[in-house]
């Protein structure tokens, strides 16, 4: 069996494992069988990456930061940046382009939570594009520059494990469809949690359903990218743009020392995902 059939087959036991796992919980619960197999077919492919994962390099932490030229310097810290060309096409349900560099800036700062004003942005850099390394110079952000001096000093590489993802929200899903959603919210945190253990909680996911404890962090996102929008603090396009439209890109849950509590989300349309418009992403952070 070559390399990648190896690895396909592994990828395909460890996540059926893992929805194996959901559902016996569920009917342990008492929870009608069709509405555990309802529930489980709105699974989500993501990427799990974190030092910790024993996949293949699929990208890293922190720097160096690598740009052209005439981009102009980012004006929150880099958190990491993707190989797309390591980063397998299947392990995500997300339309990415099959090479080049995507790179991920945030800032987690508890200041900053519900802010409308986007927190982050994402770069796209096609293979091939001249680059040269930029040092950023958070002197100038006050009594944050020691938080994002610490962001900018974020270095590891990020190994992939392929993961599932399963919704953490009722605002995103038919309760009439899904009359268990609750229990079952529960349940695939339970099992989630379980994988936590392997991988620890400093992880950034690639794709798949958001998390966080309130609402929907891609649905809010949405909202708040076209509310910033109208008020022209955001550049608009002049598209129609709907809420279903939008997807999760990348959520980063951080272990820095008094950041354990923070959760960055990028999301983005699914349409500017597929041409490329990763400037489009919009940058939320929440705190637990």
């Amino acid at each position: 069996m070559s390399g990648r059939a190896t690895t396909v087959h592994r990828v395909i036991q460890e996540t059926t494992e893992k929805l194996n796992r959901c559902r016996e919980k569920a009917l342990a619960r008492d929870i009608p069988t069709v509405d555990v197999e309802r529930w489980l077919g709105v699974v989500r492919r993501c990427a799990t990456l974190s030092p910790q994962a024993n996949g293949p390099v699929v990208g890293r932490l922190g720097g160096p930061l690598m740009l052209p030229p005439d981009v102009p310097d980012p004006e929150y810290p880099l958190i990491a940046s993707l190989d797309l060309a390591a980063l397998p096409q299947d392990a995500t349900d997300l339309p990415l382009p099959p090479d080049g560099q995507l790179l991920l800036f945030a800032c987690p700062e508890a200041s900053a939570w519900g802010s409308e004003i986007p927190l982050g942005s994402a770069a796209y850099v096609p293979v091939g594009t001249t680059v040269e390394e930029r040092w950023l110079d958070f002197s100038d952000t006050g009594e944050e520059f020691a938080s994002y001096q610490e962001v900018s000093e974020l270095q590891g590489e990020l190994r992939l494990r392929y993961d599932i993802s399963l919704p953490d929200h009722d605002d995103i899903i038919d309760k009439a469809e899904h009359p268990h959603a609750a229990e079952l919210r529960e349940v695939w945190g339970q099992v989630r949690g379980e994988g936590l253990k392997v991988i620890g909680w400093d992880r950034l996911q690639i794709g798949g359903y958001a998390t966080d404890c309130g609402m929907d962090p891609v649905t809010s996102s949405a909202v708040s990218a076209a509310r910033t929008e109208r008020a022209g603090l955001r550049p608009g396009t002049g598209e129609a743009t709907h809420p279903e439209d939008w997807v999760l890109l990348a959520e980063w849950h951080p272990s820095l020392p008094g950041w354990e509590d923070a959760v960055a989300h990028w999301s983005i349309r699914r349409q500017d995902a597929a041409a490329r418009r990763f400037n489009r992403a919009y940058v939320s952070v929440f705190w637990f």
